[in-house]
């Protein structure tokens, strides 16, 4: 069948929808993709926590979507909100790469290398948070653009690092100043990082067939937990929760989850070991969000929804 894909412009959104293209046409489909500038796009110089971060990737190919110009949109997961709009729906969750944030650098080959008073540029709250946390003495900078821009800014000197998802300079093969890939329990990632999401039309029964070879159980049940906690936290894509699950090798998993504040590093932890018989992801995710709240997380997130809102 014809399909058409949404898509930012930027090179690493351009790459993952020519990558499910790709896997698409080797199952006999005719691929279109359809380039949509969105709101986070437009808004380069405007901080994240400004302006909020509810949609700012997804609500213009959302519209492409309800409209019926676009079949399917390809999202990295972690910007996709945790709650889709009623129409749509995640049709699938392709192979997860690597998930962890990770500290890129001409000069300093790691987050501790880095010198008292060090500039770290960053858009993330969580990162921020963390960062915070772990090196009460480094300056976070806010740090907008897509992954060329901020490789040239950092070349230029206005920073001594970045911090950047991995995943993202794994596919467009940047990978050249990557010093050090972050452990989750120590940096925890965002919910569904490292992660594609593909979203469709709810009734579009013919397109979410097509798509349903591209979901793996595997990242399909981990970014279920995540995404569930995130959910029952309130938070999103800019809200300062750290999640992520993986499995271990005697067959059960491991979660990792943070809530942190930027201004002052003040952070909660959990982290939960289950067997993965019987276990719900949805369940799971809801019970590690209530562990994080039992920990003292409440307080730190009731102070920052009037920041995130």
């Amino acid at each position: 069948m014809k399909l058409r894909i949404g898509s930012r412009g930027s090179q690493l959104a351009l790459w993952q929808a020519n990558h499910i293209a790709a896997l698409l046409r080797g199952a006999g489909h005719e691929v279109e993709i359809e380039i949509i500038k969105t709101t986070g796009d437009r808004l380069q110089e405007v901080t994240f926590a400004q302006v909020g971060s509810k949609g700012m990737f997804t609500k213009e190919i959302e519209e492409a979507l309800a409209e019926g110009r676009v079949d399917l949109a390809v999202h990295s997961l972690k910007d996709l909100p945790t709650e889709l709009p009623e129409p749509f729906a995640l049709a699938a969750t392709p192979p997860r790469v690597d998930p962890r944030d990770v500290l890129v650098s001409v000069r300093y080959h790691s987050l501790s290398e880095l010198p008292a008073g060090a500039r770290v540029g960053t858009s993330s709250q969580r990162r921020r948070a963390q960062l915070k946390a772990v090196r009460p003495d480094i300056e976070a900078v806010e740090f907008r653009g897509n992954v060329d821009t901020r490789l040239r800014k950092l070349a230029e000197g206005q920073v001594d690092a970045i911090l950047l998802a991995g995943a993202g300079l794994d596919r467009l093969e940047k990978t050249e100043w990557v010093r050090e890939r972050l452990e989750p329990k120590d940096f925890c990632p965002a919910a569904g990082q490292g992660s594609l999401g593909i979203e469709a039309r709810k009734g579009d029964a013919a397109t979410l067939e097509a798509l349903s070879f591209l979901d793996d159980e595997a990242t399909h049940f981990a970014v279920t937990v995540e995404r569930a906690a995130l959910a029952a936290l309130g938070g999103g894509c800019q809200v300062p929760i750290g999640v992520h699950c993986r499995a271990t090798d005697e067959g059960s998993v491991e979660v990792f989850a943070v809530v942190a504040t930027p201004e002052t590093g003040a952070a909660v932890r959990v982290y939960l070991k289950e067997r993965l018989d019987g276990v719900d992801p949805a369940e799971l995710g809801k019970t590690v969000a209530q562990k994080l709240i039992e920990a003292g997380a409440g307080p730190l997130l009731e102070a920052f929804s009037g920041v995130s809102k």
